[in-house]
């Protein structure tokens, strides 16, 4: 039997009306949605389904709306046996909790206090991210260096070969722009995002994290998960508590995440969630991979 991957998508996969067939069809799906409903003391469900776009696209609401999709899917998904988890930033929180090393309660709520805790930040110092295509990471940090007397930026993302995201203040993020264009970049872009993830100028959010981090019980994961920090496998309930608190700062190492776990057998990548994102990256890192993906009610066909 090959060996099974889950893959978990992080912000930006949202869409209004996530969710919506698995509510209407599935019993199951209809308690965990309910659930959330009652344990966040608001209906992140109507957000999920009926929108409006401004309002789900709300980094506060974004991160629990995208973690409640994943988790109403993996439930539906139990006679597939994942040998190994990872997911995307937010989406880390989504294969721990597959893995077992929390609870869907504490998950969902630190993932909303996450998301608050973003939002904040992302009002308090201003910043942005941008996507630099067809460069190489060793240039790519040279010239986030280069740029840094402007003010902050650093790579925040390395999704795959060629694809890199960097982080920081408006004016070093724009100065890191116009020096990889002049590297020969073949895309350059800004995007359009709340604020400056995976930077230091997330350090507010971090220190708030820390206090609910400490007090949320994570045990030993049941599996390896492949963590955003170092791209590594690790099952160890402190290392995954202080990976989560490291993460808002540091970058994605979504490439040496995926390379990591062909390298430890990983056969089959199964991304569980909205959009087909992590599909895309996946087959950019490693051709050769098989790559599906569950997001509608009608994908549990394929089983």
């Amino acid at each position: 039997m090959s060996r099974i991957a889950f893959v978990f998508p992080g912000q930006g996969s949202q869409y209004v009306g996530m969710g919506k067939d698995f509510y209407d069809q599935s019993r199951e799906a209809r308690a965990v949605f309910d659930e959330a409903d009652e344990i966040l003391g608001i209906r992140i469900s109507r957000i999920c389904f009926d929108g409006p776009e401004d309002e789900l696209r709300q980094t506060k609401n974004t991160q629990p709306g995208i973690f409640l999709h994943s988790m109403v899917i993996a439930k539906h998904l139990s006679n597939l046996h994942p040998s190994m988890v990872a997911g995307h930033s937010l989406g880390e929180y989504s294969a721990l909790t597959v893995a077992r090393a929390m609870t869907f309660e504490d998950s969902l709520k630190l993932v909303r206090l996450r998301g608050e805790l973003m939002q904040k930040a992302g009002e308090e110092s201003k910043g942005t991210m941008a996507a630099v295509v067809g460069l190489e990471p060793d240039v790519v940090e040279g010239l986030c260096a280069e740029a840094s007397p402007a003010g902050i930026v650093q790579p925040a993302n390395f999704n795959s070969p060629g694809q890199i995201v960097i982080s920081g203040s408006l004016e070093g993020v724009h100065k890191g722009m116009d020096l990889a264009k002049q590297r020969g970049a073949k895309l350059v872009k800004e995007l359009v995002v709340s604020g400056a993830f995976h930077s230091p100028l997330m350090e507010s959010a971090r220190e708030g994290l820390k206090k609910k981090l400490d007090e949320t019980s994570i045990r030993d994961a049941t599996i390896s998960v492949y963590v955003n920090v170092t791209g590594e496998p690790t099952t160890k309930a402190d290392e995954l508590r202080e990976m989560l608190y490291r993460q808002l700062t540091s970058p994605v190492r979504w490439e040496a995440t995926v390379q990591n776990m062909v390298r430890d057998g990983a056969e089959r990548f199964c991304e569980i969630g909205p959009g087909k994102v992590l599909q895309g990256l996946i087959k950019r890192t490693v051709s050769s991979s098989q790559v599906s993906g569950f997001d509608k009610y009608s994908d549990l066909t394929e089983l």
